[in-house]
């Protein structure tokens, strides 16, 4: 079984069951490019919510797992490129690995029921948030435009698909998994989030610069070995008066010709679409060695 546990949800926000349920149901395994272990997600809410609105206290939700193949994951062989040694030295033996323990990628069912609610919540505040597949296996998709209605349309376009791609490129991904998968291996990629609507002034210098709050709850996800803001490590190769993001004002509010910084100076939201890709490594659990 796992779960999670929202705390500090202030009472009243709505919690629609069934976008959680949709969302679940995408991050459910559905085909061969996915991984085998397949799992219904039948979530239950056991407290912090009545009549589908919080009421202030934490949100706990349990999904329980039914596809359970503990022999799948012999204990006493450490497993190349996974977190079975490194348990081991911090937990001294005393960690459980069945199905990974809390190393597992299934611990990202609880994650996606708590950001459906997150989601909906931002939704009441017109801020969206959208991810898409950037690259995968050497594949590359277009990235998040800067003109708001393209932006918008490709973010409407995103949450709505299965396989979230801008472009043309899901069976071309696709053949790149499976090619892969044949040879005992898997791939790696990048996929970018998007979030549209976040005022400016939003963060904090310093340590908790909202660069650094989005990244310490990107790390906590499985896989995740790497992240960038708006062009990221491309600023090295440019010059200042490239990367520059000139202001002007528009519809009465400042805003920048280009993106390059992500929304983010000095830790602090400028108003514009905070824009960032992450880094995701192959699944170490392959026949190849």
């Amino acid at each position: 079984m796992v779960g999670v546990v929202l705390d500090g949800l202030a009472p009243g926000v709505e919690v629609d069951e069934s976008f959680i349920a949709d969302r679940l149901s995408r991050r459910r395994p559905s085909g061969a490019t996915d991984t085998a272990r397949v799992e219904k997600d039948v979530f239950q809410i056991l407290s912090g919510v009545y009549e589908g609105y919080t009421t202030g206290a934490p949100v706990s939700i349990i999904i329980p797992n039914a596809n359970v193949r503990s022999s799948d994951y012999p204990v006493g062989v450490a497993r190349p490129s996974h977190a079975d040694y490194t348990a081991e030295v911090k937990y001294h033996g005393f960690e459980d690995l069945r199905g990974g323990g809390h190393f597992s990628g299934r611990i990202t069912a609880g994650i996606v029921a708590a950001g459906a609610i997150c989601q909906k919540a931002l939704e009441a505040r017109n801020i969206r948030v959208a991810t898409h597949i950037l690259e995968c296996a050497g594949v590359h998709d277009y990235p998040f435009a800067q003109d708001n209605k393209a932006l918008r349309e490709q973010m409407d376009r995103v949450e709505s698909s299965v396989f979230p791609v801008i472009g043309s490129v899901e069976n071309d991904m696709k053949e790149a998994i499976l090619e892969a998968k044949a040879d005992g291996d898997s791939v790696g990629g990048v996929i970018q989030t998007c979030i549209d609507g976040l005022p400016a002034g939003v963060g904090e210098p310093w340590f908790d610069s909202l660069e650094s709050v989005i990244s310490k709850a990107i790390f906590g996800i499985g896989g995740i070995k790497g992240i960038e803001f708006g062009s990221g490590f491309a600023f090295a190769g440019m010059r200042g008066s490239e990367a520059n993001d000139q202001m002007r004002i528009a519809d009465g509010h400042v805003v920048t010709i280009s993106n390059h910084n992500g929304g983010i100076n000095g830790g602090i939201t400028n108003g514009m679409p905070i824009v960032f890709n992450m880094a995701v490594k192959p699944t170490p659990s392959i026949s190849k060695m």
